[in-house]
């Protein structure tokens, strides 16, 4: 009997090395077929084929192989990650490890609508197709609760600690009556951190890690729902982060938000600050979700000492990329505006503001948020009679604006106020330690 090492070489074509009882060495050049075939069997370090009389081949790997992923389920083998697949890709992957498609279904309903966090708990699913999902590297994605604070009017904060060991924090707040929650939105991050910096935004101060990535944004909706039992309804991307510098993760969890766990579009709004050519990449989607973009001044120059990345996208400039929005989505724009005592919460500043939106434009929305304190902050929060005053100003002239109702105030979960100090350096201990608690308490 022959045996022939396959050597895997940078070049694309196999060389075989045959070895005869002889001792002669032959060098084979041989064609693959694809390559997909090249990438499956150059993933591992050696293979051995033993060749028979009848001129068939076993391959003995040195370890084991996943199979080649379909096309479909291609762009999720880097992370591996079933949180965020579509039923479809699901139903490919249950393919691809040698289930009928049904199980792909199966799997869909699991993770969304029974929301397991771990594959050995797939009790519905044969036990080999569970094996042969973990011996393949896959998870289902889902994150630790880390912390949980809860505030006197019903809003909690969650915090999820990432499998880099660092926190993001997510909002839960619901609206009911007597009976419960009739509406519950979520207030997701997409990212750890931020690096713009807002002068008035506590994450901005708590520095920046990283992007979310698509599960690490998805199961923040999930983990709200769990903790109040009940059906997120509407999302917002106003936690931690900047959306549209993580747009491509952005979108494709509005995507599996949409169409896995039933979040109508127009439930979700997606919030920026402004970064340049990426309101004309949203708009180029055509989603049916609101955008909101941070203004918090009606001219530049007092735009940059509130919002330092303002340098870089002129107000003129986006004032047109929000009016080309409008223009290709029919969705109308919600400004927002962070009301700031003797900043920027005078009259003759809603009057400016008002004619900025005429100037660009009809369909337009402004919300004002009275400024959440946070620690290390100079600025403060306007009198009630200071934000009626902007408030009668805008309407006067036509401008569609409502105020928004300050909620998690005591849990430092109202907006501005996210931030931890585990977003720029990862959580070093796992354990109950009373010391890191007190220290995550005090960060939050």
């Amino acid at each position: 009997m022959k045996s022939l090492e396959v050597l895997c070489p940078s070049s694309s074509p196999f060389h075989w090395r045959n070895r005869g009882r002889s001792g002669t060495q032959n060098r084979i050049e041989m064609l693959i077929p694809s390559m997909a075939m090249l990438q499956h069997a150059c993933s591992v370090p050696l293979i051995r084929l033993v060749g028979t009389r009848s001129r068939s081949f076993t391959i003995i790997a040195s370890r084991s192989v996943s199979p080649i992923a379909s096309p479909a389920v291609a762009s999720k083998m880097d992370s591996r990650v079933l949180l965020g697949m579509s039923e479809q890709e699901l139903q490919q992957l249950a393919v691809d490890l040698g289930q009928q498609t049904y199980r792909g279904k199966q799997l869909h309903h699991l993770i969304y609508q029974r929301k397991i966090k771990e594959i050995q708990d797939f009790s519905q699913l044969p036990q080999a197709f569970r094996n042969g999902l973990h011996e393949a590297g896959w998870s289902v994605g889902r994150s630790l609760v880390h912390s949980t604070v809860k505030a006197a009017d019903g809003t909690v904060k969650l915090l999820l600690k990432l499998e880099d060991n660092r926190l993001i924090e997510t909002v839960g707040i619901p609206v009911g009556d007597e009976k419960g929650p009739i509406r519950l939105t979520a207030c997701v991050s997409s990212q750890v951190g931020c690096p713009l910096r807002c002068s008035f935004c506590a994450t901005g101060k708590g520095g920046y890690s990283r992007n979310l990535k698509q599960h690490e944004i998805v199961e923040q909706v999930l983990a709200i729902e769990e903790t109040f039992e009940h059906r997120v309804t509407n999302v917002v991307f106003m936690g931690m982060g900047e959306p549209m510098l993580n747009l491509k993760s952005v979108l494709e969890a509005h995507r599996c938000l949409n169409k896995d766990i039933q979040i109508g579009q127009r439930m979700i709004t997606i919030s920026t600050v402004g970064v340049p050519n990426t309101i004309r990449k949203l708009a180029a989607h055509k989603l049916q979700s609101t955008l909101a973009v941070s203004l918090h001044a009606p001219n530049q120059k007092l735009r940059e000492t509130i919002v330092p990345s303002a340098r870089s996208y002129p107000l003129d400039a986006i004032m047109k990329d929000c009016k080309d929005y409008f223009l290709q989505t029919s969705r109308r724009v919600s400004f927002e505006y962070a009301l700031l005592a003797g900043v920027n919460d005078r009259v003759e500043h809603a009057i400016e503001l008002a004619d900025l939106l005429r100037e660009g434009g009809s369909g337009y929305h402004v919300n004002l948020i009275p400024f959440n304190p946070i620690e290390g902050s100079e600025y403060k929060r306007p009198s009630k009679k200071a934000v009626q005053a902007f408030v009668g100003a805008l309407e006067s002239r036509k401008v569609t604006v409502s105020v928004r109702q300050t909620r998690g105030l005591d849990a430092s979960a109202a907006c501005g106020q996210l931030r931890n100090k585990f977003q720029k350096t990862p959580l070093l201990s796992t354990s109950d330690d009373p010391r890191l608690q007190s220290d995550l308490a005090v960060a939050c």
